[in-house]
């Protein structure tokens, strides 16, 4: 018996010991993943927002270039029925889109959900508005009406999205 306290005697401070040992090493272990961790994304958003924030530019660059008004005076041509700046305007519309697709990556899919429906509004807009002249009209004649349903419309479709990117992005930096 007396051989059996001995040995406790030894033994029960000596697992005292390796589990207090134990429970701050898994702590510390924990806390160190943290560090790392933290660290890790700090400087992964070093690196991630000049990119994104040049998806957002670029984005808002898109939203503006597909904006009826802009758009009208980029493509818009006196020798054009129509049916041909109808055509032109949604050409223009699906390519710059199709050529900024990727900056989804970086967007939240709220923002480019706008994006998106941003792109339809205004593909609506042309279409409608089409249809309200004959398709030998002239290309300014149907450009004119675009515009005056465009100026009807309390809040135009582009500049809904850009104002809700802006506030995303502002949200990046607060």
């Amino acid at each position: 018996m007396e051989v059996l306290l001995e040995i406790l005697k030894y033994t029960v401070p000596a697992l005292i010991v390796f589990f207090t040992v134990l429970v701050m090493l898994r702590a510390w272990s924990r806390n160190e993943d943290l560090r790392r961790k933290s660290e890790f994304n700090m400087h992964l958003s070093d690196d991630i927002l000049p990119i994104r924030l040049q998806a957002y530019e670029r984005s808002i660059l898109l939203l503006e270039r597909i904006s009826p008004e802009s758009m009208i005076l980029r493509v818009s041509r006196t020798d054009y029925n129509a049916r041909q700046l109808q055509q032109e305007l949604l050409t223009n519309i699906t390519s710059e889109f199709e050529h900024n697709i990727a900056q989804q990556t970086y967007l939240s899919t709220e923002a480019w959900d706008k994006m998106k429906t941003t792109k339809n509004q205004v593909i609506n807009l042309v279409n409608e508005t089409a249809k309200e002249v004959k398709p030998d009209a002239s290309g300014p004649t149907l450009g004119k009406l675009i515009l005056e349903r465009l100026t009807e419309l309390n809040n135009p479709p582009s500049q809904v999205a850009i104002d809700y990117l802006k506030k995303e992005v502002k949200t990046l930096f607060f």
